[in-house]
């Protein structure tokens, strides 16, 4: 048997594991499986890795916590549903990573977040462990005192579990400016202390200017730093864009400012498609139409006359560079090699593990840039361990200042995936991304012990 498949094996035997384990929880064992191809063959080389088991601990969360979270609607009925907190690995620092609350939320999309974020936040070069929490509440069609009050009993649990020493939550799907704030007023009523437990506050109370825009602002940047390694820019580049939320907003906006032109957007029930270009006016419609007035995406093209494919997602649109920023799985290996025979030649990930399995092998064996989300989407993270800096110093940084950081800690990532993935000419991200952030972790887990 060559070595190929020696490895291979490997990898079927401890994904044979991990499913066994972790029965039903499908998104976890498709982030694993990713991470193991790259990452076997690496430990193989390196027994002290091995031998000490790091990949099998790195897979089992070092705490799991769900409880229950009943709450009154504004008719005086009671509401029930699921809080989950996942503590996935404190080696480099507090657990850090957000809170999703949407009805498609549970253990094995939570344990897959939650191991995404342990090697994300270990390649923003921070000290920040990695974890992941939420909930199968839905906010949309939610009043504001449904949300305050679903947010007020979440946090009357979940308040046990966390510290700004501990475990930082952020936000995530579903979990924006307004219950990030309801969620630290409870905690601030039960515990009665002002301290940085949350990261993405209101600026006024503790929070850090560029939060809202690092995660777009980042997946942007690297972008720029891998057609940098082909000598070009994002100049008359076309750009597609899934998503409109808070990532797809501040991709738009940093992508026409570097000189792109972004002509799609989406949300669940379709995407448009703006030949001209959707520059900072129609961007400003779209954020008050998604941020203010919670509308469809479809209410752009009745508004700018362009073309709205309902049901569909962009991919079949030709572009330059893609920057898929709604959610998991959007991007399957038809519509890969769609993006791909169109001339895409550049994929950075606003979202987390938007393509699947069978999309990555796509853009692997077409040797064109792809950044994966934990290296791509890093910078929403990396802001928010500068929040945590930032609460701790008591000090407000500049807007430049933050984001002079922010695009310094994308560079880093950038350099040490190229320094971990170059394969002769080409780049392979994917392993350049998960050796990087395990290094990290790994070393950090031998230095202390079998805990």
């Amino acid at each position: 048997m060559d070595m190929a498949n020696v490895m291979e094996q490997k990898v079927q035997d401890f994904m044979a594991k991990v499913i066994a384990s972790n029965p039903g929880e499908v998104e976890f064992h498709q982030a694993v499986h990713e991470v193991v191809e790259s990452l076997i063959p690496f430990v193989e080389e390196n027994p002290q890795y091995k031998d000490a088991k790091i990949l099998e601990r790195m897979v089992e969360p070092e705490r799991v916590i769900l409880f229950r979270v009943p709450w009154l609607n504004d008719k005086g009925g009671v509401e029930i549903n699921k809080g989950y907190r996942i503590e996935m690995n404190s080696a480099i620092g507090p657990y850090k990573g957000g809170l999703r609350f949407h009805p498609t939320v549970n253990l094995g999309i939570l344990k897959f977040l939650a191991f995404e974020q342990v090697l994300k936040n270990s390649l923003t070069t921070l000290p920040m462990g990695g974890g992941k929490g939420g909930s199968d509440f839905d906010p949309k069609g939610k009043s504001d005192n449904e949300v305050m009050r679903f947010a007020q009993s979440f946090m009357t649990e979940l308040q046990r579990h966390i510290g700004p020493n501990t475990d930082v939550p952020a936000g995530d799907i579903g979990v924006g400016g307004r219950e990030i704030g309801y969620m630290y007023g409870q905690y601030k009523r039960i515990r009665n202390e002002f301290t940085g437990v949350l990261t993405g506050k209101g600026l006024g109370w503790g929070g850090s200017l560029i939060r809202p825009e690092a995660t777009g602002y980042g997946a942007v940047y690297f972008a720029r730093e891998m057609l940098a390694t082909r000598k070009e820019t994002f100049t008359g580049k076309v750009v597609c864009i899934s998503g409109s939320g808070n990532v797809a907003q501040y991709a738009t906006e940093k992508v026409t400012e570097l000189g792109g032109k972004v002509v799609t957007l989406s949300d669940s029930a379709g995407f448009i498609y703006d030949p001209a270009g959707i520059d900072a006016e129609k961007l400003a419609f779209v954020m008050e139409l998604k941020n203010v007035k919670r509308g469809r995406i479809k209410e752009y093209a009745e508004k700018f006359g362009c073309e709205y494919h309902e049901g569909q997602r962009p991919w079949i649109i030709k572009c330059d560079v893609a920057l898929p920023c709604a959610t998991q799985n959007e991007i399957n290996g038809e519509e890969a090699q769609t993006l791909v025979d169109n001339g895409c030649y550049c994929i950075s990930e606003g979202a987390n593990m938007p393509s699947t399995p069978d999309a990555i092998t796509v853009y692997i064996d077409s040797k064109i840039l792809y950044g994966p989300g934990k290296a791509a989407n890093a910078g929403g993270v990396a802001v928010s361990g500068l929040e945590m800096t930032q609460n701790s110093q008591r000090l407000a940084w500049t807007r430049e200042e933050v984001d002079a950081k922010l695009d310094s800690i994308m560079i880093d990532i950038h350099e040490n995936c190229v320094k971990w993935g170059t394969e002769g000419e080409f780049i392979n991200y994917v392993n350049g991304a998960n050796i990087a952030g395990f290094v990290k972790v790994a070393d950090a887990m031998l230095a202390q012990g079998v805990v």
